[in-house]
This record gives structure tokens, sequence and C-alpha cells, in this order.
């Protein structure tokens, strides 16, 4: 799998290439491109990849301390690739990376994929204070929130390893930038195709978030995965892959 330097920093994606519109998938805090892999290899209509944001997985440098400077990058990275436009599909605070595009540079994001976000992505002070005082222990308390009960313990113990092996400054920034993120009053001005993927056991970004985004963002269309947590692409891989599929078949007219 390939790395380009973005930025001066060296950055891994994932790829799989098909011919059709290109779509870059976004990882959530302290996680890596590799909550995708479902999706990267089911969806063949399109040109899809999923990075490793800086600081994150098999990336290099460092995590970026707001919403609006991990925005910046992302369009770094489609500018070293060659992408003039992208459907940006984002988990959690990927969403929150995805939204800030298409508010900010609106002609370089082709459509949106927002999976267990929300146009505000406020974090428990507790999080917040055990990622800087106690790092494992947060961690488990982090996976202990973002996996719904059904999910696969396998799921849910790769999870909190991966989460682990992220430096504890990149997972705080990135919380921290979470609870920093507030587009409520501006989801009115979105313009392009958006689905809102939301999961009824998410305890982080609980279901209302993602009816707050159909009802706010115009056009947008709202999918619901029962029994699902947080985690909802690796707790129901196929029927993410699905929705997104469909999403992106319909707005192509096959």
């Amino acid at each position: 799998m390939p790395k380009v330097t973005v930025q001066g920093t060296p950055i891994f994606y994932a790829r799989r290439l098909g011919g059709g519109q290109n779509l870059v998938f976004v990882h959530g805090a302290g996680g890596s491109h590799q909550i995708w892999l479902h999706q990267v290899k089911a969806l063949r209509q399109s040109n899809v990849y999923a990075l490793d944001l800086p600081g994150h997985g098999q990336s290099g440098g460092e995590g970026r301390g707001s919403i609006g400077e991990y925005g910046d990058f992302v369009v770094a990275f489609l500018d070293v690739l060659g992408m003039d436009q992208a459907v940006i599909a984002g988990h959690s605070m990927g969403g929150a990376i995805a939204l800030d595009l298409a508010l900010r540079y609106p002609r370089r994001v082709a459509g949106l994929v927002l999976v267990c976000s929300g146009g505000r992505l406020r974090v428990a002070p507790s999080i917040l204070e055990g990622i800087r005082d106690n790092f494992l222990s947060a961690v488990s308390l982090i996976g202990q929130f973002a996996y719904g009960p059904n999910a696969p313990p396998e799921a849910v113990r790769l999870g909190q390893e991966q989460l682990s092996q992220t430096a504890p400054e990149v997972v705080y920034h990135d919380f921290a930038a979470c609870d920093g993120f507030d587009v409520l009053d501006r989801l009115g001005e979105i313009r392009c195709p958006t689905l809102v993927i939301s999961a009824t056991a998410d305890r982080l970004t609980p279901l209302k978030y993602g009816t707050y985004l159909q009802e706010h963002i115009p056009g947008a269309r709202l999918v619901v995965i029962e029994d699902a947590g947080h985690m909802v692409m690796l707790e129901r891989p196929e029927q993410v892959s699905q929705a997104i599929g469909e999403f992106l078949g319909d707005w192509a007219g096959t």
C-alpha cells in the first residue's frame, strides 16, 4: 500500500481503484485507515482511498490541534493525489473534518458520508482528563463506550489495541479538537449530496446527532443501523458498505 508526502510528512493510505467517483475515507480520533478496510474492498464502483492522518497508524508526523487544521491537511492530501474533487466519508472526528471541508472548501467536496458523527462533538471531561492522566485506563473507558452490546469481542479488543498504540498526546489533541468543534448553525449552508449513517446503540454520538444532521443539511438522507454502536463500520460492515454503495449508485444514476 502506498505512501505520499503531504505537508512534508509521509502519509500512508490504502486504496482500490474502480474507475468511478473518488471516495476518501477519514477515520476518527486516535484511529487509522484500518476501520475502513471492509469498505475499501467492497466499494468497487469507486476510486477508494483510506488514509492515516498525520501521527496516526502508519503515517509520520504529529497530529493536529483542531478540526480545521485536519481539514486543511485532507485538502493537501487531495492536491498531492491530483484529485480536484472527492466524496468525503468520515467517522466521528472524521465526520467533523468532512463537514469542515464542505463548509470551507465546497468545490472540493462532491458529497458527504457522515458515519456516527455530529455537527457538534462535545467530549466528557472524564475522557479528556483520563487521556492526560492515565492513558491506558482511558483507552479502556473509551472502548466500553465505543461498541454496542453485541459487538464481536475480538473487534473490541483490536480497537482498544489500536487506540493504545497511538501516542497519548495525539489522542488527547484529537478529542480536544472534537470538543471544540461546533457547526450546528452552519449545516444549512451545505449543498452537496449527503448520507448520514447512525447506530441505535451508539453512546458517543447518539442517534439524535444523526437525526439532527439529516434534518438540517438540505436533502440529506439518514440510514439507521440497529443494535450497533459507535464503531458501526466494524460491527456491521456489510450494512455500512451497502448503504454507502446505494448512496453512490443512486447519485450516479446506476
